[in-house]
C-alpha cells in the first residue's frame, strides 16, 4: 500500500491545510493500492505564492542550468523506471509490460527531447532594428488526467522547466503516485525551492481555484471537452493563457488500395490499446462499403486474439478500464450502440468472460455503423471499435471531418501521393499516415473541440514564452 499524504510545496514536503484522505483504487482488483491527501484551495494559495515568489529568479536562470536539472531529471527516471512502471499498472489498471515498454519511456522521452531543444532553443533574435525576446510567461498551472498519467505530466513540467517557468501541478486523483515518484526524483534534482509544486485534489476544487487564481500566469490542461470548457471559462476573468489539450474521436480512413489484412489488424489493435483510454484513439474504422464484410472478419479475429486479464500476467493484452465509473459509462455507450442499430460483431456487454472482478471491458466491434450514432459521437474511452461503410474517398473525408473533434485521423493506402493527398483535407491537428509513429519533435494537439495548444518539441516550449518586441534596440 502507497501513502502519499503530503503535498510538496516550496521545496518541502507539506500537510494538507485541512485532512482529507482519499483512497485509490486498483482496477483490476477493487481494492484500495493506496492513498492520497485531497487539497483545497488554501492549498492552491500557498503552492502558487511559492511559485510566485520562485518565478523571477528561475526565470533568470541560465540555460546551463536549466539543462543540468532537465538531465538529473532523466536520470532518476532510467533509475525508479520499475517502480514507476508498477505504479501505474496498480493505479490506472495498465499491464506492466505496456506500463514499462510504453508509459514511462513516453514520460522520459519528454524531458529527454526538452533537453535536447533546450540546447539550440533560441531565446531572441533580429527583426531590423527590433530585438524580438521570448521570455517565461510566469507562475503555470498543470492540471493532468489519469489515461496516460506520467506522459501527460512530463509534456507539461519538461517544457515548463525548459522555459524558465515555475509552476504548480495538479495530477489526477484517480491516478496520482506516478507524479509522487515524479515529485521526489524532481526534489532530489535540485529543482529550486518554489519552481516545482505539487497540490492533489479533485477538479471542482484543486483545479478550480487554480485555474481562476490571479497569480497564475497560464493554465496547461489535459482532460474531456467539458471540463476544458470548465478550465477556460474559469480561467477567463483574469485573461490567463489556457492550453488545452482536450477528446477525441478519431478516423482511420483504410483507402481501397489498402493491404486490408495489415490496416485493419493494426488499426484494431491501437483502437484497444491502453484499454481504448487514448485520447488520439483510431476510434472510426472507415472501409470502403464492398470491403467491410471482408473487414469486419479481420477485426474480429484480431479482437479475439486479445487478451484481457491481470495487468501483472505478461501474457496480457489489455487490462480494465481506470475505475467504475468509467466502466459504467463504457457499458452504457456499448447499450446504446446496440439499441441504436449498429451490428455487434464481437464483445458486447459485460464482463469478459472469468473476470468477475475489475473494471474489464470486451474488447468490442460495431459493424455498420452510421456517423450519426452515438457510437460514432462520443468519446467512449473504452476499447470499443465503431466501423462505418462509405461509398468513395470524398465520401470517407466527409465522414472523417464530421465531427466536434479533430485530435488526430489515420489513412492507409499503398499509394503515398494518394494518402497525402486525402491528409491534406482532413481537418486534425494530426494525420498518420500507414501507421506512421508519433514524433517527439512535431506538434502534438488537435483543431475544433480537441484544444487549442500545442505540445511536444520546440513548439511545447513555445507555449510558455511571452513574446516581446524591444523597437529601437539597435540604431538605425
Amino acid at each position: 500500500m502507497r501513502e502519499f499524504l503530503k503535498f510538496y510545496v516550496n521545496g518541502r514536503w507539506v500537510d494538507p491545510e485541512m485532512p482529507s484522505k482519499l483512497d485509490v483504487i486498483n482496477p483490476a482488483t477493487e481494492k484500495p493500492c493506496g492513498s492520497i491527501s485531497l487539497g483545497n484551495a488554501r492549498d492552491v494559495d500557498k503552492a502558487v505564492a511559492a511559485a510566485k515568489a520562485a518565478s523571477d529568479s528561475f526565470a533568470a536562470s541560465s540555460r546551463k542550468d536549466r539543462l543540468g536539472l532537465l538531465l538529473a531529471i532523466l536520470d532518476g527516471l532510467s533509475a525508479r523506471a520499475d517502480e514507476i512502471a508498477t505504479a501505474i499498472m496498480e493505479e490506472m489498471g495498465a499491464p506492466f509490460q505496456l506500463a514499462q515498454a510504453a508509459h514511462v519511456p513516453a514520460g522520459a522521452q519528454h524531458f529527454r527531447t526538452a533537453l535536447e531543444v533546450l540546447e539550440n532553443f533560441e531565446f531572441e533574435e533580429r527583426q531590423g532594428t527590433t530585438l524580438v525576446i521570448k521570455e517565461p510567461i510566469g507562475p503555470c498551472a498543470l492540471i493532468t488526467p489519469w489515461n496516460w498519467p506520467l506522459n501527460q505530466v512530463a509534456v507539461k513540467v519538461a517544457p515548463a522547466l525548459a522555459a524558465g517557468c515555475t509552476m504548480v501541478l495538479k495530477p489526477s486523483e484517480i491516478a496520482p503516485f506516478d507524479s509522487m515518484i515524479l515529485a521526489e526524483i524532481i526534489d532530489a534534482a535540485g529543482v529550486p525551492a518554489g519552481v516545482f509544486n505539487l497540490v492533489n485534489g479533485e477538479g471542482p476544487t484543486v483545479g478550480s481555484a487554480m485555474a481562476s487564481h490571479p497569480d497564475v500566469s497560464m493554465v496547461s490542461f489535459t482532460g474531456s471537452t467539458r471540463a476544458g470548457v470548465d478550465v477556460a471559462e474559469r480561467a477567463a476573468p483574469s485573461v490567463k493563457r489556457v492550453a488545452q489539450e482536450l477528446g477525441g474521436k478519431s478516423a482511420n480512413i483504410i483507402l481501397d488500395d489498402a493491404d486490408l489484412e495489415k490496416a485493419v489488424g493494426r488499426g484494431t489493435s491501437s483502437c484497444f490499446n491502453n484499454s481504448g483510454q487514448s485520447c488520439n484513439a483510431p476510434t472510426r474504422m472507415l472501409v470502403p462499403r464492398h470491403l467491410l464484410k471482408n473487414a469486419v472478419e479481420i477485426a474480429v479475429a484480431r479482437a479475439e486474439t486479445t487478451i484481457e486479464g491481470d495487468p501483472r500476467d505478461e501474457n496480457t493484452t489489455i487490462g480494465p478500464v481506470v475505475s467504475e465509473a468509467q466502466w459504467r459509462k463504457v457499458q452504457e455507450l456499448i447499450e446504446q450502440g446496440i439499441s441504436e442499430g449498429a451490428t455487434l460483431a464481437a464483445g458486447g456487454p459485460g464482463r469478459p468472460d472469468g473476470l468477475e472482478k475489475g473494471y474489464y471491458v470486451r474488447p468490442t466491434i460495431f459493424s455498420d455503423v452510421t456517423n450519426e450514432m452515438t457510437i460514432a459521437r462520443e468519446e467512449i474511452f473504452g476499447p470499443v471499435l465503431s466501423m462505418i461503410p462509405y461509398e468513395d474517398e470524398d465520401d470517407a473525408i466527409r465522414i472523417a471531418n464530421d465531427t466536434l473533434y479533430g485530435l488526430s485521423s489515420y489513412i492507409s493506402s499503398e499509394n503515398l501521393d494518394r494518402a497525402r493527398r486525402v491528409a491534406a483535407r482532413l481537418r486534425t491537428g494530426m494525420v498518420h499516415i500507414n501507421n506512421a509513429p508519433l514524433n517527439p519533435r512535431a506538434p502534438f494537439g488537435g483543431y475544433k473541440q480537441s484544444g487549442n495548444g500545442r505540445e511536444w518539441g520546440a513548439f511545447g516550449i513555445e507555449e510558455y514564452l511571452e513574446v516581446k518586441s524591444i523597437y529601437g534596440f539597435e540604431k538605425r
